[in-house]
């Protein structure tokens, strides 16, 4: 084996250590964190396409055609089976 393989065969050996010392203990937080921070956004995003004023309507405009995509895990999740109308989600 030469030394450079070596090097980064202990180097992967490296990252997996760290990331179950400092990583896989909060993963499940961070995972939570994340979804509500999305969840967050996605509501102002469906609050200013149903009309109502938004704070900041000029960026999140934009960004529905990113979001249309995973609206269909997303109302699963908030516990509504179905979303919209015929045809719109489900």
């Amino acid at each position: 084996m030469s030394r450079l393989s070596w090097l980064a065969s202990a180097w992967r050996r490296v990252e997996a250590a760290h990331d179950q010392l400092f990583v896989a203990r909060w993963r499940q937080g961070l995972r939570r964190e994340v979804r509500r921070q999305e969840d967050t956004l996605r509501a102002l995003v469906m609050v200013e396409s149903l009309g109502v004023d938004n704070p900041v309507a000029y960026e999140t405009l934009d960004l529905i055609p990113y979001l249309v995509a995973d609206v269909h895990e997303w109302h699963q999740r908030m516990g509504r089976e179905s979303f919209g109308d015929p045809g719109v989600c489900c």
